[in-house]
């Protein structure tokens, strides 16, 4: 057996609010957007490395928005209420199928 009586007290800090770590629905139409628009400028990077000509400045360039469309949908959705929560907020959540 253990004895006790001459046991450490912990005083233990209080405990942080859960976070969700960007598991919410603006912050994975955001990266999904960042991906693909990321990959059509890569594709419109290297389409002149192997072709001689065609639309390499359009798909760059439409990757690029894209991306910046992405991060306008991101802020939008994080607006309205889909993104983390700030402190004192409590968090829009879709309601859990059964």
């Amino acid at each position: 057996m253990t004895d006790n009586r001459n046991a450490e007290v912990a005083y233990l800090p209080p405990a942080v609010p859960p976070t969700n770590h960007g598991h919410t629905v603006a912050a994975w139409v955001t990266m999904i957007g960042i991906m693909i628009g990321s990959a059509i400028a890569a594709v419109g990077v290297a389409v002149p490395l192997v072709a001689s000509s065609g639309p390499a400045a359009a798909l760059f360039w439409a990757g690029i928005v894209i991306v910046v469309l992405a991060n306008v949908a991101g802020l939008v959705l994080r607006n309205m209420g889909f993104g983390q929560a700030r402190p004192g907020e409590e968090p829009r959540r879709e309601p859990a199928a059964h």
